[in-house]
């Protein structure tokens, strides 16, 4: 049996940066993945028709791309394979109405645009951007280092040195303002309004919710500044790229792995049990899983107080996310020709039917106009269709984990409250019918379609529970020094040489691998 420096549960975005961080570094690791096949939420697969490549859960690069992970492993991750490809036109907002807005990687034109709407949103924007800019070396340590660090408790004393206590304290008024605050405060065009609100259903937030504003403002900075990458040849490229880096460092990957058990020593952990009985050695061990699963299943009771185990348990998950992905034998023709260039386009009634939408999905209803994600990789890459053909990524992130009934009245609610074939399809139905009315060849242009509802995700990804696509609900309670519970610190664990990563853990969820780089960046020390 292979005795490794560490044992990596889980092969998302999170465990591929550890693991090729430690590898680089001269470290021996092992990653184990339950399913048949590496990534996580990094997937691509002819899910529709021949020749059509999907990616079936994630996409978007932003978060990754000005990560310290793909600062380190930047040019061994192109070396093997990996590109991206981009557009200057990031986002957009389609309305129910039919008008229109695209935001660019220019701040001078988007001002100018969004002073057009209304005179003065072009200068508020630019307001909210410069708050970010100011106080960008607190808000990116709080949102990607480690809490409960000294570098962390210097920066912040270094802060009250500099600038006092009041006005170091100040900066939390506004960091913990909702979306609609700010932009019921500060904006007077519903559509700059639309354009910027839906960006927060992607941090697990809503536009009612506690600092959904700084995290408004902190999207629309890095689009501005990153736009949003998309692999070449479909996202499991990047996996591909992280393999062939541990591989060549001597370490492991294997799939089919369902791990079971924490192998303890003396208190310690020392590798990993199987569900198939095998078992690996390590001198660490580093769990990619949601709390409810390290504290519930994998370790052993006795190895940790009552306390923590009562948390985990009480842990909460957010709404469900659907997606429809869509294989086309011609590109969609968008009504308004400038949605185009368009990245990630957010189709909603606006920033009323966002709020709205996100409340009907917590209450249990299948939301009645809710937020419709449209991304068209193949406007970038065309590599990923058949000749003139095109795909198209749908995701629907306001969606009922247990549904109690249709905001519409339609869809009858199953019995059980689970996602089921029937339901699925005929909500996806709507969201096509709906999404037909701005792109005229859309339904003779289609074939191919496969739906992945909330329900679908899970079993896709234990980590998504209920179709939760953030491991768990973002919620001021559970963040930043609380994620993921309150009797944790950062990514250690009660029990000696193990270690928790992934989105159920701070920073939070997305495609960020940050939490994974901090933890191998420590341990690579050793």
């Amino acid at each position: 049996m292979s005795k490794f420096d560490s044992i990596i549960v889980g092969s998302g975005i999170n465990s591929l940066v550890c693991a090729a961080v430690m590898a680089k570094r001269g470290k021996k690791v092992c990653v184990l993945e339950r399913e048949a096949q590496l990534g996580g939420c990094i997937r691509t697969e002819p899910l529709t028709a021949p020749g059509y490549l999907h990616d079936t859960m994630s996409t978007a690069h932003p978060l990754f791309v000005t990560s310290p992970g793909y600062a380190e492993l930047k040019d061994a991750l192109h070396a093997n394979g990996l590109t991206y490809v981009n557009s200057n036109a990031p986002t957009g907002v389609l309305l129910s109405d039919g008008r229109s807005f695209v935001l660019r990687r220019s701040r001078e034109e988007n001002v100018r645009a969004m002073n057009a709407l209304a005179p003065g949103d072009g200068d508020a924007y630019q307001e909210g951007l410069a708050f970010v800019e100011k106080n960008a070396e607190l808000i990116f340590a709080l949102l990607g280092n480690e809490l409960w660090s000294s570098q962390i408790g210097k920066m912040m004393l270094g802060r009250v040195w500099k600038q006092g206590a009041h006005e170091t304290v100040g900066f939390f008024s506004p960091a913990m303002q909702s979306a609609r605050a700010w932009l019921d405060t500060h904006f007077k065009s519903d559509l700059v309004k639309a354009v910027l609100a839906p960006w927060v259903l992607h941090t697990g937030l809503g536009p009612e919710s506690p600092m959904s504003a700084l995290m408004a403002q902190v999207i629309a900075f890095t689009l501005e500044g990153v736009g949003l990458p998309l692999v070449q040849g479909g996202n499991a490229r990047t996996v591909d790229a992280f393999k062939a880096i541990v591989e060549k460092a001597g370490g492991e990957f294997h799939t089919n792995a369902d791990v079971a058990e924490i192998l303890l020593q003396g208190g310690k952990a020392q590798g990993v049990r199987c569900a198939d009985g095998r078992e690996w050695q390590a001198r660490n061990v580093i769990c990619n899983v949601t709390p409810t699963q390290l504290y519930g299943r994998l370790i052993p009771a006795s190895a940790t107080p009552d306390t923590l185990r009562r948390q985990a348990a009480e842990y909460r998950y957010g709404k469900g996310n659907m997606q429809i992905h869509v294989a086309l034998s011609a590109p969609p023709q968008w009504a308004n020709k400038e949605l185009d260039e368009v990245v990630y386009l957010h189709l909603t009634p606006g920033m009323d039917g966002v709020s709205r939408a996100v409340n009907e999905a917590e209450r249990g209803l299948l939301p009645a106009e809710g937020t419709v994600v449209v991304c068209n990789p193949t406007q970038l890459d065309a590599s990923r269709a058949p000749a003139g053909g095109a795909v198209l990524w749908i995701q629907l992130p306001e969606c009922p984990r247990h549904i109690k009934g249709d905001a519409l009245g339609q869809i009858a609610a199953p019995a059980d409250g689970k996602w089921n074939d029937d339901i699925r399809e005929r909500y996806a139905d709507r969201v096509m019918e709906r999404l037909g009315k701005f792109i005229p060849n859309l339904q003779q242009s289609i074939v191919g379609r496969t739906v992945i509802s909330p329900g679908d995700l899970e079993k896709l990804n234990m980590n998504l529970v209920g179709g939760d696509p953030y491991s768990g609900e973002c919620s001021v309670d559970q963040y930043m020094f609380w994620r993921p519970l309150r009797g944790t610190k950062d990514h250690a664990t009660p029990v000696k040489n193990l270690y928790h990563i992934g989105a159920s853990t701070h920073p939070g969820p997305g495609l960020g691998g940050a939490s994974g780089f901090h933890v191998a960046n420590s341990l690579a020390k050793k």
